[in-house]
């Protein structure tokens, strides 16, 4: 052998350095980041989906019992009453009772023309002596009774006279109805006894500010001549007007 070979085999054997694999880069990085939540994401559907499957099953055997051969019975039917109407027989019809007719006798009856009538008999009338105009005597008839004179005051209608005016002072006016300037009538209804005079003096139609007062103070001064009643003087109702004008 040279002595290049026997230093090579007196040398240990070198090993070839390795190399180390190179850093991914940041898409590498990023598609493995991927590929690990997509099969996490597989793995809980997985999961998911089991667990449903089983619930549902679970809900199936409690809620649906009849697909796996256990039935429940249907509830009883109520019981029906069939109600029948109660006929009642009518009642027998009764027979009527017949009520024998009395017999009728015979009664003879008389004849009504006797054999011998009888004489008709014309009473006479007894005689009337009627007098003579001479001997009838002349009855005086009473006089008929005086009218009776009416107690109280009456309205003047049918055979009643109105009063007459004698005389009729003026009223006198009021300050306060001169300066406002007030005008108009006042309407008394009075009663006029058999003497003539006005009393009981009543306001139908009042004028203000002591104008009516004045019409009545001046209608009790007057002077009438009384009603009559068949020549009789009697007291009656009468209407007076009192008239206040400014000159």
């Amino acid at each position: 052998m040279s002595d290049e070979e026997l230093e090579q085999a007196a040398s240990p054997a070198v090993e070839p350095a390795k190399e180390e694999p190179a850093a991914p880069t940041s898409a590498e990085q990023g598609l493995l980041t991927y590929v690990q939540e997509t099969r996490e994401d597989n793995r809980t559907f997985r999961y998911s989906l089991g667990l449903a499957v089983i619930l549902h099953g679970i809900l199936l055997i409690v809620k649906l019992p009849d697909l796996y051969g256990d039935t429940v019975a249907p509830p009883p039917k109520p019981p029906v009453f069939v109600v029948q109407q109660v006929r009642f027989k009518p009642p027998p019809p009764k027979e009527e009772q017949q009520i024998p007719k009395p017999k009728s006798k015979k009664v003879p009856i008389p004849d009504p023309t006797p054999r011998e009538p009888e004489p008709i008999r014309i009473d006479e009338p007894d005689e009337i002596y009627i007098p003579e105009v001479d001997d009838l005597g002349l009855i005086a008839l009473p006089d008929a009774p005086a009218p009776r004179e009416p107690e109280g005051p009456i309205n003047v209608a049918g055979d009643v006279t109105e009063p007459e005016k004698l005389s009729a002072p003026q009223p006198q006016y009021t300050e306060i109805a001169r300066k406002a300037r007030i005008q108009g009538i006042v309407v008394l209804q009075a009663t006029i006894d058999k003497n003539g005079d006005v009393t009981d003096t009543k306001v139908l139609k009042p004028l203000p500010m002591g104008l009516a007062e004045a019409a009545v103070s001046a209608v009790e001064q007057w002077k009438f001549k009384p009603a009559t009643l068949n020549g009789r003087p009697v007291a009656v109702y009468y209407n007076l007007t009192v008239t206040f004008q400014l000159q």
